[in-house]
Order: structure tokens, then sequence, then C-alpha cells
């Protein structure tokens, strides 16, 4: 009778080993069929919001500038002042969420947190302006094209603040998009062809919106920084407290722009001359507004049911949608320099992604290590 108790658990274990362990405890783990193709779903809707949100509002903000526009506060003001429609997505979010019942670590002080977010909404705020300074005198093909840098930037101050390895992938990277917008420097003058805009006044728009995309990548390494070392985790609530506190501020901060520049004295009159009409004026502004926080769901969507490496991933993924809706819509020349350009990006972009899907894997391997690890534990414990 002794003989049978004790070779009863080890018939089970020799049986639970011959049925994979692993698998059986995933078989019971994983999401059912219609979750499955529900978050699929969902992922596949996150990402038409993300490539259709910024590439309108990218489109949108040019036609503005092109049919009378002229307030380079304004235009940076409606990139920011459509945060409240992130708001019912947060509620909703939110309330949905099953309760934890896990310790929730130690929150920072409010006054910590008020200075990580003002501190990062005044750089989103001198950001958008940049890129609002950029999108008024340059093509939107070739400010399209700059804006790819931003991958660059992003991995160079990534390096500094967020350990960064400089993998060859990653250095093939920075190297095709860097010569990739330096290309553009040295196109022929056909600058004004879109924009309408001088030679010297083309320069500052290229300058402001390499600036732009220098500060992009520096925010993203700062917002990163900021959940490793001060809020220490990535819930659905913290990255959208994050997102809401700072365009918060950045518009607070952009309205005291408009204000103090005296640009909103000429508003109205802007309005009365704007070529399509005072209804499409307003139109402009608000669907412009709307489309870039319709860009932020799906950025947001993507980072808690993907990866915030998925979601940026996507976000520069609409770099050649820009560029060739504006040869239609806005005659914009892709000649050979710019076609150049576009390969490189492409190419630059392709290869910082692939680095981080390598890493993706090694991250997934060590995980599934991990796990058989634990496994064979409880299992010899068993025994």
């Amino acid at each position: 009778m002794e003989e049978t108790q004790v070779q009863l658990p080890v018939m089970a274990v020799q049986g639970a080993e011959e049925s994979n362990p692993l698998e059986i405890h995933n078989a019971f783990t994983n999401p059912k069929t219609v979750n499955h193709r529900r978050r699929w779903f969902k992922i596949a809707l996150y990402i038409i919001f993300v490539l259709l949100g910024q590439s309108a509002a990218t489109l949108l903000g040019r036609l503005y500038f092109d049919k009378g526009g002229n307030s380079k506060w304004l235009a940076t003001v409606v990139q920011l002042v459509g945060f409240p429609v992130l708001l019912p997505y947060y509620l909703l979010r939110t309330s949905s969420s099953p309760p934890k019942t896990n310790t929730i670590p130690s929150q920072p002080s409010p006054l910590v947190l008020a200075f990580v977010y003002v501190s990062l909404g005044l750089l989103v705020a001198l950001d958008c302006y940049l890129y609002s300074v950029g999108l008024m005198y340059l093509p939107v093909s070739t400010y399209s094209l700059i804006c790819s840098s931003q991958l660059a930037f992003n991995a160079f101050f990534s390096f500094f603040f967020n350990n960064l390895k400089f993998t060859p992938f990653i250095i093939n990277s920075l190297v095709l998009l860097t010569i990739s917008s330096t290309l553009l420097a040295f196109q022929p003058d056909d600058s004004g062809d879109s924009a309408g805009v001088s030679k010297g006044k083309y320069v500052i728009g290229f300058l402001c919106t390499v600036g732009a995309s220098a500060g992009y990548g520096l925010v993203l390494s700062l917002t990163q920084l900021a959940f490793t070392k001060v809020l220490k985790k990535e819930t659905f609530k913290v990255i959208m407290d994050m997102i809401i506190y700072q365009c918060l501020s950045a518009t607070c901060a952009t309205l005291v722009g408009l204000f103090a520049s005296g640009e909103w004295k000429g508003l109205k009159r802007e309005m009365e001359e704007y070529e399509l009409g005072k209804a499409s004026y307003v139109l402009n502004l608000t669907w412009t507004a709307i489309t870039w926080q319709l860009f932020n769901i799906g950025c947001v969507g993507l980072i808690m049911d993907v990866s915030s490496l998925f979601s940026n991933a996507i976000s520069v993924l609409s770099l050649p949608i820009v560029p060739i809706m504006a040869v239609f819509l806005y005659h914009d020349k892709l000649n050979g320099i710019k076609g150049i350009s576009m390969a490189l990006a492409v190419w630059g972009f392709v290869s910082y992604v692939y680095q981080h899907y390598l890493d993706d894997l090694r991250s997934k391997a060590g995980n599934s290590d991990v796990q058989k690890a634990s496994l064979s534990d409880e299992v010899n414990g068993y025994i």
C-alpha cells in the first residue's frame, strides 16, 4: 500500500512531463480565442488611429498655412488643446480594468510629480512650436522626411539616459537617418513650390524641424527615464496621467505664447480672409486638434496592448504616407534627392526596429527559460 502511494505521484509527474507542463500551464492561462481575436482587432484599430491621425494632422496643418493661416502659436495650440478628448477613453479603460489586490508601490510626492509633468510639458510645448515653424516654411514632404530623424535622436539620447547599447544595427540606423535628413538641405531650390517662402525661411524651417525632432527624441528619453526612476511603473493610469498632465502644461504654455506674442489680435482677420471661408477655417483647426488626439489614443493603446517600441515604430511608419499624399494634394515635387532620402529613412527605420525586435526575442527567450526553471522546481518539489 505504501509503495502504491509513492508510485502514483511519480506516475502523475511522468505523465505531466510527457505532455509538457509548460503547454498545460499555457493552455489554462492563455485567453480564449474570442478574446485573442478581439485583442488583435483593437491593435489593428489603434494602428489605423496612429497612421491616419498623424498623417491627417500633418496634412491639415500644412493646409492651414497654405490657405492663409499665419499664426505659428495657434498652429501649436491645436496640436495640444484637444487632450480633453482623451478623458472619456481614460475613464472607460480605468473603470473596466479589474481591481488589483497586490501591494501598491510607494508614490512619489505631489511636488515631484508636478515637476515631472510641468517640465516635460514645457519641453513638449517648445517642441510643438518648432514643428509649427517647420511646417509653415517647408513643403510637407520635406518636413515629414526630416521628422524621421527623431528615431536617431531618440537613440542618441537613450544612450545617455536609458542605457541603450549601440549595436551595429543601431549605428547603421543613426548613420542612414542622419544622411537622409542632411540630403534635404542640399536639394535643388524648389522649396518655394509648395511653401511659397524664400530660401532663408526654408533654412529656418529646416533647422526648426531638425530641432523639433531632436526635442521629440529628448522628450521620449526623459519620459522613459521618469517612468523608470520616478514613477517606477507603466500602468494604463500612470501613462494616461503622464500624457494628460503633459498636454495640460503644454497647452497652458502655448496659450501664454499666443497672447504674449500678440498673434491672437489677428485671428479674427485671419479667419475672415481664409481662402476656403470661415467655416473651413474653424473645421480645419477643429479636425487638426481631433486628429492629433486620435493619434495619441492609438499610441497609448499600442503601448498598453503591445509595447512602447511598437507604438513608436508605427508612428514613424507614416513616413512614406505623407510625402506621397503631398504630391497629390499640394503638388510637392518628389525629386531624386527626396526619393533617395525616403529610401534611406525607411532603411534606417527598418534597421532600428529590427534591432529592438532581436532584443525582444532575447527577452522572451529569457522569460521562457525562467518559466521552465520555475515549473521544473515545482515538479521536483512535488516529487
